[in-house]
């Protein structure tokens, strides 16, 4: 091994994984395995004992698991970096880690390829997420923004949130009263309301802001 190569410690409570992944990673030229841990208290004394660049953490583990012991890693102040190694999708394990401390967060049916830029994306600094979580993250913030215009997050009601969009997609005043089955005199006091709240002086004003803040996508 080079004086380049990543040096990883790996925390598993089934040996059998440990020896899987040990083999894989001992044939990577740039990653070294420079121990072996099976749960969180053997891996605290391995972080000791070897000073390893990236932690590979099972998230379960009898006794102290990966959550508890990253967090008691991180306090520690080795410089080491945490990857959470997982066969659970659940976001919840997910959160806990990132939250103790953790740099990285991958599921145990990932490819190789996967597994070794992980490790060496939380190793250059960097913050790994394996994709299906992150798929996740992605719609969920969708919908929490799709949630936060209707609810008018900017100081609008989700009656003027509703005619802002429609305004935006190029809706006459006619128009959005009839989607809305509302008056034009209505819409029309809507869009003053809005205008005045916003400080907006004109249409094109308003479709800049409805894009910007997610009211609609492409204009």
């Amino acid at each position: 091994m080079t004086n380049e190569s990543v040096r990883v410690l790996l925390v598993d409570d089934h040996a059998m994984v440990r020896e899987g992944l040990h083999l894989l990673l001992d044939a990577t030229p740039d990653i070294e395995v420079v121990g072996e841990a099976k749960d969180g208290h053997e891996a605290i004394a391995r972080v000791r004992e070897f000073q390893p660049d990236v932690i590979l953490m099972d998230v379960t583990m009898p006794g102290m698991g990966g959550v508890e012991a990253t967090r008691n890693i991180v306090e520690m102040g080795s410089g080491a970096r945490v990857l959470g190694l997982t066969v659970h999708e659940d976001r919840e394990y997910f959160f806990r880690m990132l939250a103790a401390g953790a740099s990285g967060y991958i599921l145990k049916g990932a490819t190789s390829a996967e597994l070794m830029e992980a490790i060496r994306s939380v190793h250059a600094g960097g913050t790994y997420l394996t994709p299906v979580i992150a798929g996740q993250l992605v719609s969920e913030y969708a919908r929490y923004r799709e949630k936060a215009t209707e609810s008018g997050d900017d100081g609008l009601t989700a009656r003027e949130a509703q005619v802002l969009r429609s305004i935006a997609e190029g809706l006459t005043n006619q128009q959005v009263a009839d989607r809305l089955h509302l008056s034009v005199h209505t819409i029309q006091t809507h869009r003053a309301n809005i205008m005045r709240k916003l400080e907006l002086e004109n249409r094109h004003q308003l479709m800049r802001y409805a894009l910007r803040k997610g009211y609609v996508t492409d204009m």
